[in-house]
C-alpha cells in the first residue's frame, strides 16, 4: 500500500491507549482551558485522525506562512495549508499545558491537550497575507476568506493529543472513518491501487459515471467515496442528507465489494487549488493511490478557473512530494447523441444542446416542488431522498 505523507508508517494523534486517554480526560479537568473555534477543532480532529500525518500539532508563525507563501513548512515539509489555532484569547503562557475544548459540542468537552510551545501574534496585514495566497482572493464573501480572516490574531503552536473526534463519531457512526480505519479497510479488502472521490454535494449521474471511469481507466481495485462532515456554507445540503442519498446510490449501482463509502470530520476551506492539493496529501494518508480532481474542484462562486486545481498539481506541486496521483476529470454530463454520460472533452461534435445540463438552482427547484430531475441528470431514488429534504424545508 502507498505510504503516508511524509514518513513510513502513519502516526495519528488521537491517544489510542485507553488507560492513557482516561488519565489525560481527568488531568485536563484541573488544566487551563481554551474554547477552539471550528476551525481549529476540525483540524485537531483531522490532526488526530491521522488525515494530517506528519504533523504532531499546531503550526507556528513561521510555518504557517511559510505554508501560505511557497507550500513547505520552514524546514521544508510539503504542505499547502497551514495548520493554525488561531484565536481571539489571550492570557495563554508559552510553556504552558491547556485544554482545548470543543466548541461545536454541548457542554463544550475537552477535545484534546495541547502543550503550547509558542503564542505569536500575527498582524492583520499577515493574516490577510496568508489569505491571499491561500484563497487567491481577499474578498470577503468569499466563505474561507470570510472565516480565516476572522479567527483571531493569537497563534498558539504546539504539539497535541487528542482524546475523542467531536460530533462526528456520534452524529455519523457508519460514515465517520479515521485515515486509520480507512487504509485498514483497505487492507481487508485486498485492495492495493484506490482512487479517491471528493464530496460536499450529493451524487448525481454524471459523479457516478465518473466514479466508474476513473475506476476503468486507472484499473483500480476500489473506490474510496469519501464526503465532507463539517461545516459548510449556507444553502449546501447538509451531511446525513447526502450520506443517505450517495449510500442508496451505490446499494442499487454499483457492484458489491467496490466501493467504502466514508466520511471526514473537516470544515470545508472553498479553498479550490490548495484545497485540492490538501485532500490529495490527505488521501495519500488514506492509503489511496489516486484522488480525482475535477472542475472546479473544492471551489466556490468564480474565484478559480475551472481547472486550476488540476494545473496547480503542475506548477505549484514539486516532483516527488505526493505519492498520490490525480486523476484529471473534464466537467462530465449526458450525452442525448450517445445515450450515456461521456467527458465533455471526449465529445467534440456536440453541441451545449446535446447535453442534459441542470444548473444547481434549477435542481433544487424541481426537487422543492416534488419534481424529479430526467433520469439521465440524477437516479430517481437519489432525487427522492433530496426531494424529501427541500419539501420538508418547506413544510
Amino acid at each position: 500500500m502507498i505510504k503516508p505523507h511524509g514518513s513510513d508508517e502513519l502516526n495519528p494523534l488521537f491517544v489510542y491507549d485507553s488507560e492513557k486517554r482516561h488519565a489525560l480526560v481527568a488531568e485536563a479537568e484541573s488544566l487551563p482551558s481554551l474554547l477552539l473555534n471550528s476551525a481549529a477543532a476540525a483540524n485537531a480532529v483531522m490532526l488526530g485522525g491521522g488525515y494530517f500525518n506528519p504533523l504532531t500539532g499546531y503550526m507556528n508563525k513561521a510555518d504557517a506562512i511559510s505554508v501560505a507563501d511557497g507550500l513547505h513548512t520552514a524546514d521544508g515539509l510539503f504542505w499547502p495549508v497551514p495548520v493554525v489555532n488561531l484565536t481571539r484569547e489571550s492570557g495563554v503562557e508559552p510553556g504552558s499545558r491547556i485544554a482545548l475544548r470543543d466548541p461545536n459540542v454541548e457542554g463544550n468537552p475537552v477535545l484534546a491537550v495541547m502543550d503550547v510551545e509558542a503564542v505569536e501574534e500575527v498582524s492583520d496585514d499577515e493574516i490577510r497575507g496568508m489569505a491571499e495566497k491561500i484563497f487567491r482572493t481577499l474578498d470577503e464573501n468569499h466563505p474561507g476568506v470570510a472565516t480565516f480572516t476572522g479567527l483571531g490574531n493569537t497563534l498558539l503552536s504546539g504539539p497535541i493529543q487528542v482524546l475523542n473526534f467531536s460530533y462526528f463519531q456520534t452524529d455519523f457512526p457508519d460514515t465517520f472513518r479515521t485515515a486509520v480505519e480507512i487504509r485498514n479497510e483497505i487492507q481487508e479488502h485486498g485492495w492495493d491501487k484506490v482512487v479517491a472521490f471528493q464530496t460536499r454535494n450529493p451524487m448525481h449521474r454524471a459523479h457516478e459515471e465518473l466514479c466508474r471511469m476513473a475506476m476503468e481507466d486507472l484499473g483500480t481495485d476500489g473506490i474510496l467515496i469519501h464526503m465532507l462532515l463539517g461545516k459548510l456554507k449556507p444553502g449546501d445540503i447538509p451531511a446525513d442528507v447526502r450520506d443517505a442519498s450517495i449510500r442508496k446510490m451505490v446499494e442499487i449501482y454499483f457492484p458489491p465489494n467496490t466501493v467504502m463509502v466514508t466520511g471526514y470530520g473537516f470544515d470545508m476551506l472553498y479553498a479550490g487549488p490548495r484545497e485540492a492539493v490538501l485532500h490529495a496529501v490527505f488521501r495519500q494518508n488514506c492509503g489511496c493511490s489516486h484522488l480525482i480532481v475535477g472542475r472546479d474542484h473544492a471551489g466556490v462562486g468564480d474565484y478559480y478557473g475551472g481547472f486550476d486545481a488540476q494545473t496547480i498539481f503542475d506548477e505549484e506541486v514539486p516532483a516527488g512530494a505526493l505519492e498520490l496521483e490525480i486523476y484529471r476529470a473534464d466537467h462530465t454530463a449526458y450525452s442525448k447523441k450517445l445515450d450515456k454520460v461521456v467527458m465533455m472533452k471526449d465529445a467534440p461534435d456536440h453541441s451545449k444542446e446535446d447535453f442534459v445540463l441542470l444548473s444547481g438552482t434549477a435542481v433544487r427547484e424541481m426537487l422543492g416542488r416534488g419534481e424529479a430531475p430526467p433520469p439521465e441528470f440524477s437516479r430517481p431514488e437519489v432525487a427522492k431522498i433530496l426531494s424529501d429534504y427541500y419539501q420538508s424545508l418547506d413544510s
